[in-house]
């Protein structure tokens, strides 16, 4: 009997703000098309955003894309983290500091998940603009487990923070 694979939908956050940040976004969405038993579906435009964090940064490049993926949460988690290290993201502690590539794992099918490792839907999605805006251009029906769906979250949001860039990723 033929054994067949299960393709789970994943949603991934993207931000930048160093060394020309949307070209990081560009660079990220090709090593993202080129994950093992993935598929790249599709790429949101990109938003330009102050950072979340100290102000003392430059302005942030976000997107979000859509991928299928056969692949285990946490396996799609480390392979993520592995692009942004071999991209050149440092880890030193600082949080929401500058970076040159940000990948977060936003919505893994209808997957709840809190472990020490990860947990999903991420954390603080339905109150972050420069998360939900670019995926609400990719996925505005898609329900994010335990809330709502993308489109409804994005209008409980003022988009008044971010700027649409003319940008394209692919």
């Amino acid at each position: 009997m033929p054994s067949f694979q299960r393709w789970i939908p994943a949603y991934v956050g993207l931000g930048a703000n160093l060394d020309q940040p949307v070209e990081q976004l560009r660079k990220a969405v090709g090593l993202l098309g080129a994950i093992p038993d993935t598929r790249l579906i599709i790429v949101s435009p990109v938003y330009g955003s102050r950072p979340m964090g100290p102000q003392d940064q430059p302005d942030y490049c976000n997107a979000a894309v859509g991928l299928l993926t056969t692949l285990e949460s946490l396996v799609l988690l480390d392979t993520l983290q592995g692009i942004e290290n071999q991209m050149g993201r440092a880890r030193d502690g600082e949080r929401w500091g500058p970076r040159v590539i940000d990948l977060d794992l936003l919505v893994f099918g209808a997957v709840v998940m809190n472990s020490e490792k990860l947990v999903l839907p991420h954390p603080g999605i339905h109150e972050r603009s420069f998360v939900l805006y670019p995926l609400a251009d990719i996925a505005p029906a898609l329900k994010v487990p335990g809330l709502a769906s993308v489109e409804s979250l994005r209008a409980a949001l003022p988009g008044n923070d971010l700027q649409r860039l003319e940008e394209s990723l692919i």
